[in-house]
């Protein structure tokens, strides 16, 4: 019987029971210009379960009129011994929770519920692409962190400038490169110029890819399209979209 590589690379896909918890921010951090690391800690979280490094939690705001709306947000890091839960938070230009992050102290209060379901993707692939934008750090972040050590993992980041780039503390075997934007070209532009320069190991590998809509599309046809990866070993995503204030994440496989 033939060969089938796919087989080797079974994606998992769970359900969690949900529920809503009240958490206290402890900490908060800034991360850069566009960024602000926030730490939370609650009882609550004594059985809170995240399996996936991309897992989304839902977050409760008011908006400008009193009324309840709610974000996805990833886990960055949690413990539930501890009872703690970090989140990233990057600041867009509007929306009820770049508002509710900029202005957060200590002792402020905060709901989430889930995550309903987690994507797990295996960690027997022989290496890893992720590219993202701001928003996609947390997720790149925790993914290259909890790699298996030696585990050859490439990020592509893009953010403003040299002073919004992160350093992952890791043993998975990590290359991290940072694009800087520019006024002479748009996020796609700079993004696919930067994946287009990097020669990919040999190997079966997953590509992950999370940033505005529009701009995770095109990486995602380049990826699919030219490079001919296969589609069972990418995941895309758009995390937010271009005029759309805080926009859900909208898968872009299937």
């Amino acid at each position: 019987m033939p060969h089938n590589p796919i087989s080797r690379h079974q994606i998992a896909r769970l359900r969690h029971d949900t529920r809503r918890r009240t958490l206290t921010v402890a900490t908060i951090e800034a991360l850069g210009t566009r960024m602000r690391r926030i730490g939370f800690t609650s009882p609550e979280l004594h059985d809170f379960v995240s399996a996936s490094a991309d897992d989304h939690i839902k977050l409760f705001f008011e908006d400008a009129g009193g009324q309840s709306v709610m974000r996805d947000f990833t886990p960055r890091r949690f413990d539930t011994g501890a009872g703690t839960l970090t989140i990233d938070f990057a600041l867009h230009d509007t929306g009820p929770a770049t508002q509710w992050a900029a202005a957060a102290q200590v002792g402020d209060r905060l709901a989430i519920g889930g995550p309903r379901g987690s994507t797990v993707v295996p960690d027997d692939f022989d290496w890893y692409l992720l590219i993202g934008d701001e928003s996609a750090l947390p997720a790149i972040g925790r993914r290259v962190e909890e790699l298996r050590a030696g585990a050859p993992v490439i990020t592509v980041g893009l953010v403003d400038g040299a002073a919004d780039e992160q350093v992952f503390a890791t043993r998975a075997a990590w290359s991290g490169h940072w694009v800087h934007r520019t006024d002479a070209e748009d996020d796609a532009v700079a993004l696919l110029g930067a994946l287009k320069a990097l020669p990919l190991p040999a190997g079966e590998g997953f590509v992950w890819i999370a940033a505005e809509t529009g701009v995770a599309k095109a990486l995602r046809a380049h990826v699919q399209g030219t490079l001919g990866h296969p589609r069972e070993w990418l995941k895309a995503s758009g995390y937010w979209t271009k005029g759309l204030a805080d926009a859900a994440d909208k898968s872009l496989d299937g």
